[in-house]
């Protein structure tokens, strides 16, 4: 019997049974918007006014609960007379669940005020959520102020809702002021604030954090531990995070597939591709984003062939691939040198998959043309691109002019980056580095004063790697660490080493006028190769060494660490801005292209 028919068996001639009936079977429609909808009409039908603050509340509160469109509740809510507080917090929540736009939220909010409703305490998280989806911490400031004027910013799950706008907005010390002053810190709170640390560059305040949860004994559940993967992966601390790995399993959290997601990807990012792909392999359950990961994964750690194979299966699968998914597999192309595979999965991405490339496939295509040494072609790929080239493409397109030395195409690659982005020191390098490569040195200097008189500075470069518990820092030249005389010496000798298995160091790019001397020190001063220094004093004969920086590895550097894998039987892999570089017996994963 449907619905209609239900209603019509049941009917009483007085309105406040049909009204009563009418709520008591909203009430109970669960999980149906039809069902919904024919009580809706046969309220209509039989003259229940929806204006009747009752009927339209628990309407309006299904619609919403059933996720049903926002225009529907809507057109309820204007037929409704002076609604609750209730219903107004229902359609609110509405906007907030569904739209990454807080705009309606805060005009409902507004408008509330004005019909006099005074917003309670369920009205203010939910609006924070609609702000929080919207990124817009000014809004969010907003809203805190009137929090604190009308006394509701000391409840728990307002403060909690401010505490996740302002991570999700960036507004880290913000988070953080909120947070110390919460007298009592939940685990959603705790869960805000390390998430706010991680996604937004302070993985060490986010590892900081998570110890002081633990020793205020707060369990951590699934959402912590994707965080704490999160942080571990930034710093490339992978011993810390096979300890929370050891965690999930003891807990049993390793049947998440969230969690386990991240965990393949915590491997990946810290270059321990056959762990990723361990995690991968026991996941009893796979998404796309499963499948994603490991292709990326594989495809920067240099292991391009495998990614490919990986993509055939997941088609074998009839998964359906996503934008990121092809990003990989063009990366992967670019990486082996597949030029024509390169191509022709960039087709098919199109008209197979109905993907739109976007600036990031783009960028890929000119990576594949340049590292195959076809610079020309790549800038003609450029100019009938569909889309506006941004810095990232037209910065590859001069590191390729450098590395094959044209340097008509890389003064044009740099005249477009001086229009996009002035100030990065990068680019001064990169053409300061063709310059040097085609012996230009007059023009060298005139980088170098260009880069004085705009007021550019190289960017500090830094290497991390971890040693039992902790995560540490060198800089170039650094002398802070107590190890510092011990490993300069222990330099001095890499270097006098090396030049026994045939290293000349690369002095041609040093920005310095000073003697030729001066400048292999220099070289031997650089961050990663302090970092491998102060790992091989600290780390017994063959294991391997993990290093993290912020640039990228320089010509003489990876030429030297090539030597460093050989003459000390270590493994070394590094991680810099662009991509993994793998060394093992002399040679590089990323096949010398430098």
């Amino acid at each position: 019997m449907n619905v209609s028919s239900k209603l019509s068996s049941t009917f009483f001639s007085t309105t406040p049974h049909i009204l009563t009936k009418c709520i008591t079977l909203i009430q109970h429609c669960a999980s149906s918007k039809h069902k919904l909808k024919q009580i809706h009409a046969f309220s209509i039908r039989h003259n229940v006014p929806l204006n009747n603050p009752d009927i339209g509340k628990y309407l309006i509160f299904t619609i919403v609960s059933l996720s049903a469109p926002m225009s529907y509740a809507n057109n309820v809510f204007t037929l409704l007379h002076n609604p609750n507080v209730f219903t107004w917090n229902t359609m609110i929540r509405g906007y907030a669940e569904i739209d990454n736009n807080s705009a309606p939220a805060l005009f409902l909010y507004r408008k509330m005020l004005v019909s006099c409703v005074e917003p309670d305490t369920h009205t203010y998280p939910f609006l924070l959520k609609a702000i929080s989806k919207s990124l817009n911490v000014r809004e969010g400031e907003m809203i805190h102020s009137v929090t604190i004027r009308n006394g509701f910013e000391s409840l728990i799950f307002v403060r909690n809702s401010l505490l996740h706008i302002y991570a999700a907005c960036g507004d880290t010390e913000s988070a953080r002021k909120v947070f110390v002053s919460m007298d009592e810190r939940d685990l959603v709170a705790w869960n805000s604030v390390i998430n706010g640390f991680a996604l937004n560059g302070k993985p060490n305040e986010a590892l900081s954090l998570f110890r002081e949860m633990s020793l205020e004994g707060v369990e951590p559940d699934g959402f912590t531990v994707v965080s704490l993967l999160s942080a571990c992966a930034e710093l490339g601390a992978l011993e810390l995070g096979r300890r929370v790995h050891v965690y999930l399993l003891k807990v049993g959290l390793t049947e998440n597939l969230h969690v386990n997601n991240s965990l393949l990807d915590f491997y990946a990012k810290c270059g321990s591709i056959r762990e990723a792909q361990q995690v991968f392999g026991e996941m009893r359950e796979r998404n796309v984003i499963s499948w994603t990961s490991l292709i990326v994964g594989l495809a920067v750690n240099g292991f391009g062939e495998e990614a490919l194979e990986f993509f055939k299966e997941m088609e074998r699968q009839e998964l359906v691939p996503g934008e990121i998914t092809f990003v990989g597999v063009l990366y992967a192309c670019s990486h082996c040198g597949m030029m024509e595979e390169g191509f022709n999965y960039f087709r098919r991405m199109k008209e197979e998959y109905g993907i739109m490339p976007k600036i990031e496939h783009y960028g890929c295509m000119v990576d594949l043309l340049s590292r195959a040494g076809l610079v020309k072609q790549a800038y003609e790929y450029i100019q009938n691109m569909p889309l506006q080239p941004n810095a990232v493409i037209w910065r590859t397109l001069l590191g390729a002019c450098t590395l094959h030395g044209d340097l008509g195409l890389g003064e044009i690659a740099r005249s477009h980056l001086l229009k996009l982005e002035p100030k990065h020191s990068g680019d001064y390098v990169l053409l300061s580095n063709l310059y040097a490569s085609e012996r230009r040195w007059s023009d060298v200097q005139i980088v170098r004063r260009s880069m004085i008189e705009d007021g550019v500075w190289k960017t500090p470069g830094y290497s991390l790697v971890e040693l039992g518990n902790r995560v540490f820092e060198f800089t170039m030249g650094d002398r802070s660490h107590p190890q510092s005389q011990d490993v300069y010496a222990l330099l001095e000798k890499i270097t006098e080493l090396l030049k026994s298995e045939g290293y000349v160091p690369h002095t041609e790019n040093v920005l310095a006028d000073i003697e030729e001397e001066e400048k292999e020190q220099a070289l031997s001063y650089h961050s990663e190769k302090v970092a491998i220094a102060f790992m091989l004093l600290n780390t017994a004969p063959g294991t391997p060494i993990r290093v993290v920086k912020n640039l990228r590895v320089c010509a003489d550097c990876h030429m030297a660490i090539k030597l460093i894998s050989k003459v000390y039987d270590r493994e070394i892999v590094i991680r810099d801005r662009s991509r993994f570089h793998h060394f093992r017996g002399g040679s590089c994963s990323c096949k010398d292209y430098w």
